[in-house]
């Protein structure tokens, strides 16, 4: 029996498997699990990176990381309101639709 495909493999494998081996090996499998920082650290970097440089694909995937890692909702809504005066509204005003939308998948869920 094999392992079910990664989130990488399922959302780009079929057109760039080696890309979805590093993603999976080196980024989360090395990177994300240095012991310099806490997985609830390591998203609370990523989403405010990701927010402040207008990535709304990968900020879906990483709003829910966060929150699986410890980050609770009015910590992200706060981080992102802390943002916009540093990486703009535009970029806030967007991670905040992302945001709406990953709460209320979870929420139905």
């Amino acid at each position: 029996m094999s392992e079910p495909a990664s989130t990488a493999h399922k959302a780009f494998g079929d057109i760039a498997p080696a890309l979805a081996d590093y993603t999976d090996q080196v980024l989360f499998g090395d990177v994300w699990e240095r012991p310099g920082l806490s997985p609830r650290d390591r998203s609370l970097v990523t989403v405010s990176s990701l927010v402040a440089r207008y990535q709304a694909n990968e900020l879906y995937f990483h709003l829910g990381k966060a929150l699986d890692n410890g980050l609770t909702r009015e910590e992200l809504i706060e981080a992102i309101t802390h943002l916009a005066f540093y990486s703009g509204w535009p970029t806030a005003s967007t991670a905040l639709g992302v945001a709406r939308r990953v709460f209320a998948e979870r929420d139905a869920a």
